[in-house]
């Protein structure tokens, strides 16, 4: 626990103060609307619930106007480039995202269910059992001079009709089903299988905000105007309702809705994040010409691309658009190109329907690519930064990749072969650990060449000792472990090629990592991980049991790639 908090110590801190201001702002609504004067007469009709719907309401609008910042990559990228305390954080901004979702839909429910019991308290005051008082104030607005309290006019009101006539109950209705329909179309399920519909159905979010700014302005709940309490007593008044028309001391109190302000909440973020949009809208104006296309056995395809002053770090992905497979959808992808070359390229498996339609429309089903100008047009907006291009900024490195989550680490060690071969390049790296998982011996086909060229070059420079990889392969069947056999003394790997032989079956991750403290018992190792969520859990909780609780010890830093 102790290392956990070593470890994470910044994102805790920032999970307290985000959780501290929603219990304040929470707690400072509710007393307010407890103990105001201008909600006495509120308070005996509606009761509690009153402040309970107002408390949640301003909550909800503190965490709506965080909800759009962790999703403006633009912003995002401008602050991780300016501030290197800030960029571990800056990588859980996704977290933070869905955190600040939990936090909508849990004052979201607090708010519907006050409401919905407001509502029928506002009913029940206009029968006769409700007393003398509450129906005073029900039956208050009939005359011309008066103001309403109560929105329910009459007992024999339907309230479902009566609500959804009033632009709170219809604006209501309509960022409720918007809500119901993000969150629950963000689940790992649906996002894994179906893509397509969290991506469509997240764009509900521009009616949930319309909504949300309109929602207030119907002013269902309301106070005692400010003129009327300094005219009208209430801690006297409110026990001699009966002479409210006589007693000069208590004349018919008047009442007006809360003006809105969620728009004040709001707007900032929603102008910042328009201008985020136009940004990106200019990017997928710009031009993208495909120099190459690859298609490698192992089901991958390899697309190389240029664009005008485009500048990018090893490590970083960009979001990649097809306007003949879908006019709107832009899907992330780690760059696998260094740098130093004079184009940039992705590698994309099929993991769903856009990609599929992607392979088909590249020709990649038929293994007969068309002719590159026959290809069909793509957007690029990036590149953005991610977890893996701090990879530099350690001295030892250790980097994880499962299956095609290798991509991130082909630019990083792309880039680290490069900067050996330039005489001038001085690096604060001394160490790389490389582990690659995978199921199936194909996919090591278009890597193992970058390996081949990284382990020769090192062996040329002496420094033998600065890549160390260990490849993991957890499927064959029984010709290939014949074959495995056959060969396993042979001077080269028989499934990659290269020296280092490959390992067969699963690492064990705490004799990995014992080995790795041993090795640099006084060092901060960053590790870098691409691949599945149960297997970076495993990592996480691995670099904390082995970090050292004196900060003199060694320290695993622990980083996952996310879109």
């Amino acid at each position: 626990m102790g290392c956990w908090i070593l470890n994470e110590k910044l994102s805790v801190l920032l999970l307290l103060v985000w959780l501290g201001l929603n219990f304040y702002l929470f707690i400072d609504t509710f007393h307010w609307y407890e103990d105001k004067d201008a909600y006495i007469y509120t308070r005996i009709m509606l009761g509690s619930t009153l402040a309970w719907a107002r408390a949640s309401a301003t909550c909800l609008n503190f965490n709506c106007m965080l909800i759009l910042l962790p999703v403006s990559r633009n912003l995002i990228s401008f602050l991780r480039g300016a501030s290197i305390v800030m960029r571990r954080q800056l990588d859980k901004t996704i977290t933070f995202h869905k955190m600040v979702a939990y936090g909508i839909a849990v004052n979201a429910t607090i708010h519907i269910v006050a409401h919905l019991i407001n509502i029928e308290r506002y009913h029940s005051s206009q029968s006769k059992e409700a007393g003398e008082l509450r129906n005073k104030l029900s039956g208050l607005g009939k005359s011309p001079n008066e103001s309403y309290l109560n929105p329910i006019r009459t007992y024999e009101t339907n309230t479902t009709g009566e609500l959804l006539n009033t632009i709170a109950g219809v604006t209501g209705v309509v960022i409720t089903v918007a809500l119901i329909l993000i969150m629950t179309s963000s689940t790992e399920l649906i996002r894994r299988s179906c893509y397509e519909v969290f991506w469509y159905t997240h764009h509900l979010f521009v009616v949930f905000f319309i909504g949300l700014i309109i929602h207030g302005t119907g002013q269902l709940v309301r106070g005692q105007t400010p003129q009327s309490l300094l005219l009208h007593n209430v801690t006297y008044c409110k026990d001699h309702y009966l002479e409210w028309e006589n007693a000069t001391q208590c004349p018919v109190p008047q009442f007006s809705g809360n003006k809105p302000v969620a728009w004040k909440w709001v707007l900032s973020p929603m102008v910042l994040y328009i201008c985020e949009r136009i940004v990106r809208f200019w990017r997928f104006q710009q031009e993208v010409v495909i120099t190459k296309v690859v298609m490698h056995s192992s089901g991958v395809l390899e697309l190389h691309m240029k664009k005008r002053d485009f500048k990018m770090g090893p490590g970083q992905y960009i979001f990649l658009q097809c306007p003949s497979v879908s006019q709107l959808e832009w899907h992330p992808f780690t760059l696998t190109s260094a740098p130093e070359e004079d184009f940039f390229s992705v590698h994309i498996r099929v993991a769903g329907d856009w990609t599929a339609a992607l392979f088909k429309a590249f020709g990649a089903e038929e293994k007969a690519f068309k002719e590159l100008w026959m290809l069909p047009r793509v957007a690029v907006d990036g590149p953005y930064g991610s977890a893996t291009t701090d990879v530099f900024h350690y001295r030892v490195s250790v980097c994880i990749a499962a299956g095609i989550g290798v991509t991130p680490f082909a630019s990083i060690l792309k880039s680290v072969w490069y900067k050996c071969c330039n005489p001038n390049t001085v690096l604060a790296l001394q160490k790389v650990y490389f582990y690659w998982i995978c199921r199936d011996p194909s996919a090591f086909e278009w890597f193992a060449d970058l390996l081949s060229h990284l382990e020769t070059k090192m062996a040329e420079k002496g420094k033998n000792d600065f890549l160390s990889y260990h490849i993991f392969l957890t499927g064959w069947d029984e010709s290939q472990a014949t074959h495995i056999a056959l060969h396993y003394d042979d001077k080269m790997d028989v499934i990659t090629g290269l020296r280092q032989k490959t390992c067969y079956g699963r690492p064990n991750w705490d004799n990995e990592f014992k080995q790795l403290a041993e090795n640099h018992p006084s060092n901060s190792i960053g590790v870098f991980f691409c691949g599945p969520k149960t297997l970076s859990k495993i990592l996480q909780k691995t670099c904390n049991s082995y970090s050292s609780v004196d900060p003199r010890g060694v320290q695993f830093h622990y980083n996952k790639e996310s879109f």
